[in-house]
């Protein structure tokens, strides 16, 4: 296994948050953390990333830090980052260089793959800050990609965008997991749109709700309560 938690639970200046959560990953994944705002979505996420620890139970990785492209929710400031859309996609190869002074052909060449594999190599020289929400989003998946060497991990990549956006950002990501056998991770509200890209779900309500396979989900009668 990639990644597995057992018993894992978080708690906040002594008032537990998340509780007893099971559940484990493997290469190619492409995970669903859903649930309804404040059930400890993005906390669990966290904890996966090692950014805090549980307060029980433990979190098993073979995964280093340094194998894992990050992209938090983004904040209105970052939306209006005046930067080109190369440079903000070749800074995901920041950490990659060590004691080196500039980037390498190789992390040159990472930069535009990636930008090719998302769709958006003809947006290369645009500003940031002038694309549309669908097309950022494809840029900072791009530059988290260029960090990842086994895992992806996304908190919200798809909010404030129009379903059309929606659909694409996760329809991208499976394409992601199933073509390069990178893990993603993807925390999100919402579960019609997991459940028909993600092939596993972990459904958080006060804990742990239900984790299995997407299909497995759909016949639920979890599933079937949170499905339209």
């Amino acid at each position: 296994m990639l990644i597995t938690c057992k018993n894992v639970s978080f708690a906040y200046e002594g008032n537990t948050v998340i509780r007893n959560i099971n559940f484990s990953v493997e290469s190619g994944d492409y995970l669903c953390i859903a649930g309804e705002n404040g059930c400890g979505k993005t906390t669990l996420l966290k904890g996966i990333l090692g950014l805090i620890k549980p307060s029980q139970g433990f979190i098993m990785s073979t995964v280093t830090a340094g194998q894992i492209g990050y992209l938090p929710q983004q904040s209105p400031v970052q939306k209006d980052f005046p930067a080109g859309v190369y440079e903000v996609v070749l800074s995901g190869r920041f950490c990659m260089r060590g004691l080196r002074p500039f980037y390498s052909r190789a992390d040159k060449e990472i930069a535009m793959e990636n930008l090719e594999r998302l769709g958006i190599a003809d947006l290369r020289n645009r500003c940031y800050r002038e694309l549309s929400g669908g097309q950022q989003q494809r840029v900072l998946i791009a530059r988290a990609l260029c960090a990842a060497q086994k895992v992806i991990a996304l908190d919200e990549p798809a909010a404030g965008l129009d379903p059309l956006a929606t659909a694409g950002v996760y329809n991208l990501l499976e394409k992601i997991a199933r073509k390069t056998g990178i893990t993603v991770i993807m925390v999100s509200h919402d579960i019609e749109n997991a459940a028909k890209y993600a092939n596993r779900i972990l459904h958080l309500q006060q804990g742990q709700f239900f984790f299995g396979t997407a299909e497995e989900y759909i016949h639920s009668d979890i599933g079937k309560r949170f499905l339209i």
